[in-house]
């Protein structure tokens, strides 16, 4: 439809096109991201995707999506996008409306990992297993949760980062006692 209008009306280019989409289907960030392709110039969108019915497009995924994938999306915004995660967190504490935790881009557990494959690729090389840096959108951190999927290099890098030092006996002793308490504790 966009594309049509831009081709199609007469001094188009004097308007700016916008598109306010829902997200009743999940599909917003997608169809706003399809219609910025199109010719849009302007996105109705909101932080955390909050609005009415099922939210509106969440102007956080939209500019992070258009920033990793400048190869496919040419296009800028005047956001800063190292403060998205602050104004998230600032548009959930005044709306009392929480983030879940599994929310693209600002919710807790996009920088988490559990799985033992995905915390030895993260140390290794973050972008293994993050699109989007943490950094990237300030947060500064990386947490690498500890459980029953863990594996010994995060554990490891989790003893050094408080600090001990254990010799290679000791570090099978603690990550052996480790597994076999998340056998009976649970988060």
């Amino acid at each position: 439809m966009f594309r049509y209008i831009r081709e199609n009306v007469p001094n188009i280019h004097k308007a700016a096109l916008s598109c306010p989409c829902h997200d009743n289907l999940g599909m917003a960030v997608a169809n706003s991201l399809a219609a910025i392709e199109n010719g849009v110039t302007q996105v109705e969108g909101t932080i955390n995707g909050i609005g009415e019915r099922a939210g509106n497009a969440s102007l956080e995924e939209i500019a992070v999506a258009l920033n990793i994938r400048k190869d496919k999306y040419p296009f800028t915004t005047n956001l800063v996008l190292k403060e998205i995660k602050r104004t998230s967190n600032l548009v959930s504490r005044l709306t009392g409306m929480m983030v879940p935790p599994n929310k693209a881009v600002v919710g807790r557990n996009v920088f988490a990992h559990e799985s033992g494959i995905h915390q030895d690729g993260v140390l290794k090389n973050a972008l293994t297993y993050e699109i989007i840096t943490p950094e990237l959108v300030g947060v500064t951190y990386n947490d690498l949760v500890l459980g029953k999927h863990s594996g010994r290099h995060a554990f490891k890098d989790k003893i050094e980062q408080l600090g001990y030092t254990l010799s290679a006996d000791k570090l099978a002793e603690a990550f052996t006692s480790f597994k076999q308490l998340t056998v009976v504790k649970r988060k």
